[in-house]
């Protein structure tokens, strides 16, 4: 083990007594926080890309701003201007037969929260997280992926140049590293990545009672509906697969396309893909695939479904580059459930598509697989949107369009059975990072003692009087 745990215990001591003198920050101290973290993220954008990208092999800047920066500030903001009333004590009167006695809700920080970061999106579920932890009060310890080296090393300097050692701490390190820091006795514990690992986590955090936000994945739908506005659903769901090389958790994993409609499907792909990446193959805005691991196992995905009886269709005149780890985008059709591409989250440019002959079909496959992290939906008529929506169950709903549920403040972000448990971002985030500590305030005059013993007539009387009244 490079890291030895004690190192990583002695860490979390040091935040836990921090915390301890500082168990309730106000929010002056808090906003200070969100504001360093804010002028961080704008000091070194530049930098931040530029790691990302030699990690990649190839990564646009575009995206690493459109998908990591933007959001990751925007979540800031949202946060400095709503975090103060989201502290608030909420106070509302007792029940009927309690008043006059008042009860409250104080959001209290957790204390000192772990959060696991996985490759795809560094800076984005980095500070994600990071901003509602802090937003709530809390001190916070960050293990980052041993997959983006070069990222992960210069987050961990500039988050020690720009915080306390006592405030927000960046540990690096391999596998054991992982299973240590998922192993310490957080007050709450973040991970997001693979459902496999998910359940380690889990595990580790179970023998400790520490509560966990699983950030999972799984295979996420598409359906094209009957009432579709088709040409924009293509767009929408090429823009959504190829973004990162499609090395995002909420990527629709595959396709639902009315049976009539599959030959125009895949010529519309191929048009769409020329138009948004004029020059796939040369890789000037089209991602590499992170490492020769999740190469070659995409790579395997693709050619085993192709030997069980898939049948490639190119989303572009792009070829393989094994050397710059360039994926060429394609279509799988005649896939079926026995296909690893069918049962494993895919992660990468490979679209499987499947035709449906009624909507109700294509509710019945998503709903008779495990719950996936995001559903997406193109339609037009409302009862069919609602029919949908009933009948199947995600982590999150986009209709028309594909991501950008992840990005509304408003909403939590989180998964749904073996796709995740918990949520953040926002409001909810500064919930998932707060125990919502319920107090009662006996008022000074009260009846609670006409219910002591001895239970005589005096008692039944009052017993059947709260009994009327609920």
């Amino acid at each position: 083990m490079k890291e030895p745990q004690p190192s990583l215990h002695s860490i979390l001591l040091r935040l836990r007594e921090a915390q301890a003198r500082d168990p309730m920050p106000p929010w002056d101290v808090r906003a200070t926080r969100l504001r360093t973290l804010e002028r961080m993220l704008n000091e070194q954008r530049d930098a931040f890309a530029q790691a990302i990208n030699d990690d990649f092999g190839h990564r646009p800047k575009e995206e690493t701003e459109l998908l990591e920066l933007y959001p990751s500030l925007s979540n800031l903001r949202h946060s400095l201007k709503n975090g103060r009333r989201w502290m608030r004590p909420r106070g509302k009167l007792a029940n009927l037969v309690f008043l006059p006695a008042r009860t409250t809700l104080m959001p209290q920080p957790r204390g000192v929260v772990g959060i696991i970061v996985p490759w795809n999106y560094p800076i984005f579920l980095a500070v994600g997280p990071l901003i509602d932890a802090l937003t709530a009060g809390n001190r916070v310890m960050l293990k980052m992926s041993e997959y983006t080296p070069r990222f992960s090393a210069l987050f961990a300097e500039q988050v020690a140049r720009y915080f306390g050692a006592d405030e927000v701490v960046v540990v690096t390190g391999d596998a054991d590293v992982a299973q240590a820091f998922s192993a310490l006795p957080f007050d709450h514990l973040l991970f997001t990545g693979s459902t496999a690992v998910g359940h380690h986590v889990m595990r580790a955090a179970a023998s400790n009672l520490t509560p966990v936000t699983l950030e999972l994945g799984g295979k996420s739908p598409a359906i094209i509906g009957p009432g579709a506005r088709f040409e924009h659903a293509v767009e929408r769901i090429v823009f959504g697969k190829l973004v990162n090389a499609g090395q995002t958790c909420i990527a629709p994993d595959y396709v639902l396309v009315p049976r009539e409609r599959m030959g125009d499907f895949v010529t519309a792909v191929r048009n769409t893909v020329s138009k948004l990446y004029p020059n796939l193959g040369l890789q000037q805005q089209y991602a590499s695939i992170v490492s020769d691991r999740q190469y070659a196992r995409l790579s395997t995905l693709r050619d085993d479904a192709v030997k069980a009886g898939a049948r490639i269709e190119p989303m572009s005149d792009a070829h393989d580059i094994s050397a710059k780890r360039l994926l060429a985008p394609v279509m799988l059709t005649e896939v079926n459930d026995t296909m690893a591409v069918m049962q494993d989250e895919i992660f990468g440019p490979l679209l499987p598509v499947m035709p449906y002959d009624v909507l109700d079909d294509a509710i019945h496959y998503i709903a008779s697989h495990p719950q996936p992290l995001a559903l997406y939906l193109f339609e037009e008529g409302r009862a069919a949107i609602d029919r949908v929506l009933a009948r199947t169950h995600a982590g999150g709903v986009t209709v028309n369009d594909t991501l950008y549920h992840i990005a509304q403040h408003g909403l939590p972000f989180g998964g749904v059975g073996p796709s995740g448990i918990g949520g953040y971002h926002g409001e909810a985030g500064f919930r998932t990072f707060s125990h919502m500590k319920p107090v009662f305030r006996q008022a000074r005059l009260n009846g609670t003692g006409m219910l002591n013993p001895p239970y005589g007539a005096q008692f039944k009387r009052m017993l059947k009087l709260l009994m009327r009244l609920g």
